[in-house]
């Protein structure tokens, strides 16, 4: 892909935008802290360093899907609440329909307004058959916010070295 733009997505409580090197300093925080990160990637915390590398990583996806991870500002306060978006790193089956968000944003329901936001964007706008989201069992509050969305669990698998549930998400029902 020659050209790319990331486009803004808006709900009623969130946007979703390019992340940018403002978020660096909440991004680094919300992937230093144990409780938020042990649900996320390979459960380990990161360092100010590998959270720009892995921030550089999400942004390149653009440049070479067409796709990828939105950083997920609270309307409101325009505070830097967490990323969302669509991973799909080189060797993985199928798109993944991804979120985490900031320990202050849990619970909130906003989750699952960025994943339906998400959901429909890319399926609207990326021609896929279906996404997947893998989720580790304990996840509690992921599964729920798969099941918001309609999602069917498929299985499990290995996925970064630990088990994970496999959940399918097919395009939102027409009308």
């Amino acid at each position: 892909m020659d050209d790319f733009r990331i486009p803004v997505l808006r709900t009623p409580r969130l946007t979703l935008r390019a992340l940018a090197a403002r978020d660096l300093d909440a991004f680094a925080a919300m992937h230093a802290d144990p409780e938020v990160v042990r649900h996320l990637g390979t459960g380990q915390t990161r360092t100010r360093e590998e959270t720009w590398t892995a921030m550089a990583g999400m942004l390149g996806q653009w440049a070479l899907r067409g796709y990828g991870m939105f950083a997920v500002e609270e309307t409101a306060s325009g505070r830097f609440a967490g990323r969302a978006g669509i991973l799909h790193p080189y060797a993985w089956p199928e798109p993944e329909l991804a979120y985490g968000l900031d320990r202050p944003f849990w619970g909130q329901g906003l989750a699952t307004e960025a994943a339906l936001a998400l959901r429909d964007w890319a399926f609207a706008t990326q021609g896929f058959a279906r996404m997947i989201s893998y989720v580790r069992r304990a996840n509690a509050g992921s599964v729920k916010v798969l099941q918001k969305l309609g999602a069917t669990l498929a299985g499990e698998q290995i996925m970064l070295g630990s088990p994970a549930q496999v959940w399918h998400h097919a395009p939102p029902a027409a009308g």
